[in-house]
């Protein structure tokens, strides 16, 4: 494999890692990107460490690309300052070195849908100081495509949920306290549809979209396990630990009052529109488009909670 052949990743976190090993079984050559040298990397994928707020480092990194994924990450308290300057740094790399740009995002640019199942084509309308970062960072990306500085394929996920999840509306707070034991802390009507990510799905997606030149120039959903209430999700996490699973349900009120003092607190409060209404990612383009295969439901929950007893009883 030369040089002028490698995909490589920017961010070790739970998706850059897992698209940098599904890079790696597919027989590409993968340079995964991070300041600290992660854990679970596949052996035949190098890692180069860079400081991605430099961004001669981020270039230097860059060399030779062919694709470019963007699967890095800010703090979510520090998301709206932190964030955008990290893409722009992962632009430039890839403007460099001519590469295909493929980016992960989120749908909370979107804003509140009135239970409306999300289409690629709804305008970018939140109202949200996060929803409005997702959204200009989003227009940016268009905007150097649209100009001729680098091409983009732009892939996006709902909540993600996985092993080595621990930060989302699917993470310790739900899947670690069902494995103690405990109830699962939850905003919201869990009664409602609500598309939630599993991130090998996701990574799955990515590559797809930086392999395949169809993808080049759109935005897709990735799709992944099929979508039902919370409620129903709890039901399959309470079925893998072998007892109940209650709600411990935090009123939206509770938590603006939090948020005067929590910057986590106020970050949650800010998006709890997405657990009041049907929050249903459709994911059909993608689907009629690209080969699909995604993981079931029960099987992703059953992984999941497969690696929260793994850390619990290494703890």
């Amino acid at each position: 494999m030369t040089e002028e052949s490698v995909h490589v990743v920017f961010g070790t976190g739970q998706v850059g890692r897992a698209v940098a090993n599904r890079l790696a079984e597919s027989g590409v050559e993968v340079r995964a990107v991070s300041r600290r040298q992660p854990a679970g990397l596949a052996d035949d994928v190098t890692w180069w460490s860079a400081d991605l707020t430099d961004s001669e480092q981020a270039v230097d990194a860059a060399k030779g690309a062919t694709a470019v994924y963007q699967c890095l990450n800010a703090p979510y308290t520090q998301w709206p300052t932190l964030f955008p300057p990290l893409q722009r740094t992962v632009l430039a790399a890839a403007e460099r070195a001519d590469a295909l740009l493929v980016t992960l995002e989120n749908v909370y640019g979107y804003g509140p849908t009135d239970g409306r199942a999300m289409t690629e084509d709804l305008p970018l309308a939140a109202t949200t100081s996060k929803g409005r970062t997702r959204a200009a960072m989003t227009e940016e990306l268009l905007a150097a495509a649209r100009s001729g500085r680098v091409q983009v394929a732009i892939g996006r996920a709902s909540d993600f949920f996985g092993a080595g999840v621990t930060e989302s509306t699917l993470g310790s707070r739900v899947f670690g306290n069902a494995v103690a034991g405990k109830r699962a802390d939850f905003i919201g009507d869990p009664n409602l549809l609500h598309t939630y990510s599993y991130v090998p799905d996701i990574a799955t997606g990515l590559v797809t979209l930086g392999t395949d030149e169809r993808a080049v120039g759109q935005v897709w959903h990735l799709p992944g396990p099929e979508t039902v209430t919370t409620a129903a999700v709890l039901e399959l996490v309470a079925h893998e630990v072998n007892h109940p699973v209650g709600i411990r349900n935090v009123p939206k009120l509770m938590l603006s009052v939090l948020g005067m003092v929590s910057p986590m607190m106020r970050s949650l409060a800010e998006m709890a529109y997405e657990f009041e209404q049907p929050f249903v990612l459709d994911t059909s383009k993608y689907e009629a488009t690209f080969t699909t295969a995604t993981t079931p439901l029960a099987t992703a929950i059953a992984d999941t909670i497969a690696w929260y007893q793994t850390q619990r009883s290494t703890a």
